[in-house]
């Protein structure tokens, strides 16, 4: 596996422009490994996010060097491999809890009867996050982490369970 290895600086004044950067990083999935320096595998699916995070640093008068890489041995391209997928695990734990949310949330709904076309309409957005959020971190989960699989079912049922919903209040509206 080859990897991008991003060297970048931005001057701390104005602080808008690190935090950009930074957040574009994060946005993609680049794993920090020091001050400043962050690796992504070098596929397609990085690319564009690579390009972004150069033209914010540039915004605000900073550089991005980025240099090709690979494990000088076995063990380090397993360890970066490693640490890229557990950054990508904690993306699926979060991404079950929210789901695990979901859940919960038409769970209650229910229980109160609330069957409106107001709250129908917050929890489709709620799931179009939720299937957002799937496939950024599905795209970026190239090493496939254990958690991925859970993580399908479980968008699964709460796609299931908005339908469910849905069916309950067209139910509820129909018989005003």
């Amino acid at each position: 596996m080859r990897w991008l290895v991003l060297v970048v600086r931005v001057p701390t004044e104005p602080s808008r422009h690190r935090v950009a950067v930074w957040r574009e990083l994060r946005r993609v999935g680049a794993l920090q490994i020091g001050q400043g320096v962050w690796v992504v595998p070098d596929v397609p699916v990085f690319a564009e996010g690579v390009t972004k995070v150069i033209e914010l640093a540039r915004r605000g008068e900073g550089e991005v060097l980025v240099l090709d890489a690979a494990g000088r041995e076995e063990p380090d391209s397993a360890r970066l491999e490693a640490l890229f997928t557990a950054e990508r695990s904690e993306e699926w734990g979060e991404f079950l809890s929210d789901c695990a949310g979901f859940d919960a949330e038409i769970d209650k709904e229910i229980a109160k009867a609330k069957f409106t076309m107001a709250e129908l309409e917050e929890e489709e957005q709620s799931l179009e996050r939720l299937r957002r959020w799937h496939r950024d971190i599905k795209a970026r989960d190239v090493f496939g982490a254990p958690a991925a699989a859970e993580a399908a079912g479980q968008l699964e049922h709460c796609t299931e369970r908005l339908a469910d919903y849905t069916e309950r209040v067209f139910a509820a509206l129909h018989q005003m």
